[in-house]
């Protein structure tokens, strides 16, 4: 396992932290969630056999910084700066993009403004609520995570936002990294110190955002949406079910939940590539 080389890009308001390994075609992963580009450890040594494979922490995130700390998030500010690690890493030249959770929903924003960008996407699990026959509900959970943040902290509100993405509301709280190996546990503390500023400014703007479904039908021939094995039925796996019968395709389903990609990353990482190289790859 070869250690990736990091860089830093200036963009728009913030300095992103990147890391590049591999040889091959760039592939660029966009995290999810409050994990950064170390959330692609299970998979991107895999990936980089055949793939200069590109992850970064994402504006305000662990080694990602603001000029204004305080700066309202925005999805469309996120997918330019995607667009321009492609356009540093892979000038003049389109390129895969794999992203998870609110990553992917930058990266379905990507696609659609930036289309000359992206060769092909694959989306798990975005939750792109505004989508949904019952969004109203939705925005009323977002209500509801504020007002434990603002009332009772962030544990509260981050049990109230779980519960609202889990079929029974049954989901552990999220913990530091006790018991963990080393890197595990270093990747697992920098995951609840980014909680803070994912509550607060991501999960409201990224859960508010309304593709362009038109755009996404012309497009249609790149993306492939994905949902978890075990998440049918979860409020994120119900925009990307929707999303792919609108749109006529297959929905692609990874091993695991959410958060396959931890929990089964050779699997996840072996579908991934099949996915990334066509249709006729996938069984």
């Amino acid at each position: 396992m070869n250690a990736p080389t990091a860089g830093s890009l200036r963009v728009s308001g913030a300095s992103l932290h990147y890391e590049v390994r591999g040889r091959g075609p760039l592939l660029l992963l966009i995290p999810g969630g409050a994990g950064g580009a170390a959330s692609f450890d299970g998979v991107a040594d895999d990936l980089a056999a055949e793939y200069t494979v590109a992850t970064y922490d994402p504006r305000g995130m662990s080694h990602s910084t603001l000029d204004d700390p305080g700066a309202e998030q925005r999805v469309a500010e996120h997918a330019d700066d995607a667009a321009r690690i492609l356009d540093l890493l892979s000038p003049g030249e389109p390129a895969r993009v794999f992203g998870s959770s609110s990553g992917a929903i930058a990266a379905v924003h990507l696609l659609t403004t930036r289309p000359e960008r992206v060769r092909r996407l694959v989306a798990h699990e975005p939750p792109l609520v505004e989508v949904l026959p019952d969004a109203d509900e939705h925005r009323a959970l977002l209500v509801r995570v504020r007002e434990a943040l603002r009332t009772d902290g962030l544990m509260p509100a981050m049990a109230v936002f779980a519960a609202g993405l889990r079929r029974g509301g049954d989901v552990a709280e999220p913990t530091a990294g006790v018991g963990l190996p080393p890197q595990a546990a270093a990747r697992a503390e920098r995951t609840m110190a980014n909680l803070p500023y994912f509550v607060e400014r991501i999960v409201p703007s990224f859960m508010s955002y309304a593709p362009d479904v038109d755009a996404l039908e012309a497009l249609s021939d790149r993306l492939v949406l994905a949902g978890g094995q075990d998440s049918r039925g979860e409020l994120p796996y119900r925009p990307a079910a929707l999303l792919a019968e609108r749109l006529g395709t297959e929905l692609l389903h990874f091993p695991g939940g959410h958060t396959g990609l931890t929990t089964h990353p050779a699997a996840f990482g072996e579908l991934l590539r099949a996915a990334l190289r066509g249709p006729s790859q996938v069984e």
